[in-house]
């Protein structure tokens, strides 16, 4: 298997709850390398932009809303496999159906609150990494 790269943003409420560092240690423990990370404060229109894919759904605004509501935490990971490796660290989207011991089992507490985002392919991956880290070609 190649390596591949992927996104991963520790949102707003993990931060707000003081998570980071715990999940920052179990993307390490689970062998991913943090090829670039930084802590930022998403504007409104960088939130819009970068959910651009969902913005005909009912949940667009306010997952907008969410997301520029406090501090994230933005990496490009890289592993064998790296986009399926963290979405099963991540768990599933509703931390209620997470399996043990994922990200979202541990430290989400909503559908929404569910403390990390990761790239669901490798086209999407591309346009994420390069959105938050356009010096990592």
């Amino acid at each position: 298997m190649a390596i591949e790269r992927t996104l991963a943003i520790i949102k707003p409420d993990a931060t707000r709850a003081k998570n980071a560092g715990k999940i920052i240690d179990m993307i390490e423990a689970h062998g991913f390398t943090i090829v670039g990370m930084k802590k930022m404060q998403l504007t409104r229109e960088q939130a819009e932009q970068f959910y651009a894919v969902h913005k005909a759904r009912p949940f667009f605004g306010e997952l907008t809303e969410f997301m520029v509501s406090g501090p994230v935490i933005v990496m490009a990971l890289e592993k064998e496999n790296a986009i399926a490796q963290w979405r099963k660290l991540m768990g599933e989207t509703n931390p209620a159906n997470a399996a043990t011991g994922t990200i979202r089992k541990l430290f989400g507490t909503s559908i929404g609150d569910n403390a990390v985002h990761g790239s669901d392919s490798p086209e999407t991956a591309k346009f994420e990494v390069s959105f938050f880290f356009p010096e990592l070609k």
